[in-house]
């Protein structure tokens, strides 16, 4: 059976936190701008332009999600396989194509420095843990729904796919060398929230994002590693600091 711990679950909402205050802090300070008269409107024609680039900044919080297959009980020695949260690191550019009003294309290609973890945990008491550092280029397809802007700012929606392909895979991972291994390639379901702010030179849009892998990480090797492994997915949650 698969444990979390508290420290897991405090990982993975630990991005939504961070983004609930954000969004509460500049909320607040549009009511209150609100009540004091006129306001400049920076970047009035923005969305006159058909294209816009950017580059971004991001934070992960990434895990694989675990499913066991049949063997797990009578084939595998661990009692518990789990991976817990780790944070990441992302970089990379924004391209949003302007649609209509409220639907912009957008693609943020980007780079990302993952280190997930896989924890086997046996009756004895003794772990086991099989780490995958990896770079990954990231390309996702995004359909976008932005409100109506109010003077300086808005609030947005975010959906669509991401392939991901790693970049240093190296030879004869896993297999006979008694190592876990995983797939060079993901393909994710992505949705998010997000809120832009308008300044007098740039646009800064904070945006909470979340990635549920669709195919099978798992690749099944010669070793015994993994014999109770089934199937695991990618599971992020990612908090963007956007700059266009």
């Amino acid at each position: 059976m698969h444990i979390t711990y508290l420290r897991d679950l405090f990982n993975l909402h630990r991005a939504k936190v961070i983004f609930g205050i954000l969004l509460l802090l500049m909320t607040a300070q549009e009511i209150k701008a609100q009540g004091i008269g006129y306001r400049r409107k920076h970047l009035e024609f923005y969305d006159d332009k058909p294209i816009h680039y950017g580059i971004l900044f991001a934070v992960p919080f990434t895990r694989f999600n675990i499913k066991h297959n049949s063997d797990f009980i009578s084939k595998d020695s661990a009692f518990v396989i789990q991976s817990p949260t780790k944070f990441a690191f992302r970089m990379g550019f924004a391209i949003n194509a302007f649609l209509t009003e409220h639907f912009d294309l957008r693609t943020t290609p980007s780079v990302s420095l993952y280190n997930r973890d896989v924890k086997f945990s046996y009756p004895n008491g003794t772990e086991k843990i099989e780490k995958r550092e990896s770079t990954w280029i990231e390309l996702p397809l995004l359909l976008k729904y932005k409100s109506l802007r109010r003077v300086n700012s808005r609030m947005y929606m975010i959906a669509g796919v991401t392939l991901g392909i790693e970049t240093n895979v190296k030879r004869n991972r896993g297999g006979g060398s008694g190592r876990l291994d995983t797939k060079s390639s993901d393909v994710s379901l992505d949705y998010g929230v997000g809120y832009e702010q308008f300044f007098e030179f740039f646009k800064f849009a904070p945006e909470l994002r979340f990635s549920h892998g669709l195919t099978n990480a798992f690749s099944p090797a010669k070793n015994s590693i993994g014999n109770g492994i089934g199937k695991m997915t990618t599971h992020t949650v990612t908090l963007y600091l956007n700059f266009e």
